[in-house]
């Protein structure tokens, strides 16, 4: 496999399952930074300029988070990334979504993309305002919908966590944002993790 992520991005959380998994796989940097992303071999690869992009030992190529997430647990059982029972799948699925489709696009990216929604150079700080308020809010929400221990399902570690952290990694990071309390023992109990330990130090990203 090989695996197509930009150093610190939401692909960390991918990088972070296949860390998991333990078998081997390519790691390739492709920079959204220096917009390598938007270049011609890339988008060969990706047509939707997106990192991650997995690229499965047939050849084919996934996209999109929560299904590459879903996909490497369902493909590696043995890893017990994803739960079992149906009712606690749809769940994780649900909460993939979540992080992926609302709290990354609507809260974390008009921060650190605040260009693709103001309406000019001058607009920018007001949306960066809006991300980490929008952020924020979103972080308080899982922090009253938490229903698990450590992990954010009550049946335990899963891709879920794996999602949860990129967000986590950038609001104590990146944004300064002050993780509610489960929240902030959930990414201690993940950069705890050796796949975790892992994956930052292969894209160089700071503990």
């Amino acid at each position: 496999m090989k695996l197509y992520y930009s150093p610190g991005a939401c692909s960390l959380g991918i990088h972070v399952i296949l860390e998991e998994i333990g078998k081997p796989f390519e790691a390739v940097a492709v920079s959204t930074r220096d917009g390598s992303n938007r270049k011609p071999e890339y988008l060969a690869i990706n047509p939707k300029a997106k990192v991650p992009a997995l690229q499965r030992d047939d050849g084919t190529v996934l996209t999109e988070w929560p299904v590459i997430a879903w996909w490497l647990a369902k493909a590696n059982p043995m890893s017990n990334l994803i739960p079992v029972e149906f009712e606690a799948e749809t769940r994780c699925l649900e909460w993939m979504d979540y992080l992926c489709g609302t709290v990354h696009p609507q809260g974390f990216t008009r921060m650190f993309r605040a260009s693709n929604f103001a309406r000019d150079a001058e607009d920018e700080a007001r949306v960066v305002a809006q991300g980490k308020e929008l952020a924020a809010g979103y972080l308080e929400t899982i922090e009253k919908l938490w229903k698990g221990g450590t992990w954010l399902l009550p049946s335990g570690y899963s891709v879920a966590d794996c999602a949860l952290f990129f967000l986590e990694h950038w609001a104590a990071g990146r944004a300064g944002i002050e993780l509610p309390p489960r929240l902030k023992a959930h990414h201690k109990a993940m950069k705890d993790r050796p796949a975790v330990e892992r994956a930052m130090k292969r894209e160089g990203i700071s503990p």
